[in-house]
């Protein structure tokens, strides 16, 4: 007998609501993903409410595993088919192939999901990079390594860095964000306001494809959110010898304030959690570069000796 959905939420069905003050498990795991990916990209709240179209008080409740009880459905489903929530959540359309057949694409998306669902860490990481290289094929180790690319947080060092890198060793010096802001022929908090998230992304793709041609040879700063975009991060890692500047947490926010940016501040009185958070949350991204240079402590000079020894095997 076919029920509706909300009769799946009356007293006595598995999605029944808890008692108060208690939280589904999976709500709570979901909440958590979500804020998660938030701090990945570097948004706020506020950001991802409006990117959504929801309020923020919506979006709260979700991120605290109290948000709506659909998901639960959703999940309900999932498991009668037997199959990951991903399968069922995931946006991908079908076509019609050449034998006539239609969700061709969709269908074999389905069954990738539940593959991998069975793989142990080890040979996931194995199957992300054979995925990485078929997207975005490497080039040669000698053309990479004539692309510095420098990734990290803000206040990590990566503009004092590259620039004195690119001055000591005769090469061009990019910073990202710049060509980012000329390509969309407005600064950065104005992409953001007036254009949204997505449309930063599609900027952000477009200026490092631009300066990836422009430039055989070069040390580039990345923006510290960059790694939160597979398509991006993935031609930057193809495309360029990659190294995570890396500071504590502290340092970070020093660095940034010290530099007379007090936005981090600013009607934030968690701005070290929430930066934690986005470092905790990227962290895994990061450590795929090639290498990684920790500056805690450290002079310009001094970490650029470090850097430049790091360069050196990979020159010869």
């Amino acid at each position: 007998m076919r029920r509706d959905p909300e009769s799946l939420l009356t007293p006595g069905t598995s999605a029944e609501p808890r008692a108060t003050g208690e939280r589904d498990p999976y709500l709570t795991h979901l909440g958590e993903r979500i804020r998660s990916l938030r701090a990945a990209r570097g948004m706020s709240r506020k950001d991802l409410a409006r990117g959504a179209d929801v309020s923020e008080r919506y979006l709260a409740n979700l991120e605290t595993g109290t948000g709506n009880a659909s998901v639960l459905l959703l999940r309900q489903v999932a498991s009668a088919l037997d199959v990951p929530l991903p399968v069922v959540l995931a946006e991908v359309d079908g076509h019609i192939d050449g034998a006539g057949q239609s969700g061709h694409r969709a269908a074999e998306f389905s069954q990738l999901v539940q593959w991998l669902a069975q793989l142990p860490a080890g040979d996931l990481a194995r199957v992300r990079d054979a995925a990485r290289h078929a997207l975005a094929p490497a080039e040669s180790r000698d053309a990479r390594h004539r692309r510095i690319a420098l990734i990290g947080l803000r206040g990590a060092g990566k503009s004092t860095l590259g620039r004195a890198l690119a001055a000591a060793e005769g090469m061009p010096f990019v910073e990202l964000n710049a060509v980012i802001e000329r390509e969309a022929g407005a600064s950065l908090s104005e992409i953001h306001s007036l254009y949204g998230q997505a449309a930063y992304r599609r900027y952000e793709s477009r200026a490092l494809d631009r300066v990836l041609r422009e430039h055989d040879t070069m040390v580039l700063a990345a923006p510290g959110s960059l790694v939160s975009e597979p398509a991006t991060f993935n031609l930057l890692l193809a495309r360029c010898f990659t190294v995570w500047v890396r500071t504590s947490p502290e340092e970070h926010m020093a660095r940034v304030v010290a530099q007379g940016d007090m936005r981090p501040m600013e009607g934030n009185r968690e701005a070290m959690a929430d930066l934690r958070r986005i470092l905790q949350a990227r962290t895994p991204l990061y450590s795929r570069a090639d290498v990684s240079l920790d500056t805690s402590g450290q002079d310009a000079s001094t970490s650029l000796k470090a850097l430049q020894a790091m360069l050196v095997p990979a020159s010869h």
